[in-house]
């Protein structure tokens, strides 16, 4: 991977995530800084990662070859307006911010910005994080290329053509761990209710889930109605519990809660 110094404008959970998947791939601590307004969250990650940590936006940004925009969207404006003085041309820019489209990001920075958007999940927590990327064609090869590598060191990634398209992809993974620790809470209520205390019906729930998905990873030739047909043995306990799940619309009901996530995205673009 190429090394560039990369300033994480916003050094929040996604932010800490990246740099130290960035810092377990071999990336060197030297070449990365965070910036926060709390000298403590500063202070924690110098001595954590043994990088730069400050609370100095703009020499941070003036120092970096890329900035990665991380603070909450309702921040944003300030910090790009903050940030008026730093010579962007030569800077490739990343947002991980949902909701602020490219346009919008350069019009508050007051000057076209080399931009990236990222929506990244919460698994790029534990390292196995999904991140859908979207690049105006303006953005050289070797930046969207460095882009993909820095979200690659945190999971998977995949490239959208439209920038319409990260709403779609936080619909399919930014929100989607959502739901199924809302399914996995679900199950273990009702483990509980059938006698087992709290720990073991979350270690029924949780290792069945991490099986389950571990099984789709190792198969990706067959589809997943193929794995779950080879689950469902005709007449059993399994058949009957999915009929339950196709005579309540679980698959109608999942559609209209992406596409309510996706109108949502939509909404929030005119927000900021």
């Amino acid at each position: 991977m190429e090394q560039r110094t990369v300033a994480f404008l916003g050094a929040g959970n996604m932010a800490r995530s990246i740099i130290s998947g960035l810092l377990e791939s071999g990336y060197p601590a030297k070449s990365l800084i965070a910036v926060d307004r709390n000298p403590e969250t500063s202070a924690k990650y110098r001595d954590t990662y043994g990088i730069n940590a400050n609370e100095d936006a703009i020499a941070s940004a003036n120092q970096a070859d890329v900035v990665v925009l991380a603070v909450k969207p309702q921040d944003m404006e300030t910090l790009l307006k903050s940030l008026q003085g730093v010579d962007w041309s030569s800077k490739l820019v990343i947002s991980i911010a949902a909701g602020i489209s490219c346009q919008r990001l350069s019009e508050m920075a007051g000057t076209p910005l080399k931009l990236v958007r990222v929506m990244p999940n919460t698994p790029s927590l534990v390292s196995e994080g999904m991140s859908g990327l979207y690049a105006p064609d303006s953005v050289s090869e070797a930046d969207r290329l460095f882009a993909g590598q820095l979200m690659g060191a945190v999971g998977k990634i995949c490239w959208v053509s439209e920038e319409a398209g990260i709403n779609a992809v936080i619909a399919a993974a930014g929100s989607a761990p959502a739901y199924f620790f809302r399914f996995m809470e679900a199950m273990q209520a009702e483990a509980e209710r059938q006698g087992f205390d709290k720990d073991t019906a979350r270690l029924l729930v949780q290792q069945s889930a991490l099986g389950a998905a571990k099984m789709v990873v190792a198969n990706p030739d067959i589809e997943l109605a193929t794995l779950r047909e080879q689950v469902t043995s005709k007449g059993g306990t399994t058949a009957e519990a999915l009929n339950v799940f196709n005579n309540n619309q679980l698959s109608e009901t999942v559609a209209e809660a992406m596409q309510a996530a996706v109108r949502r995205a939509e909404e929030m673009e005119t927000l900021f």
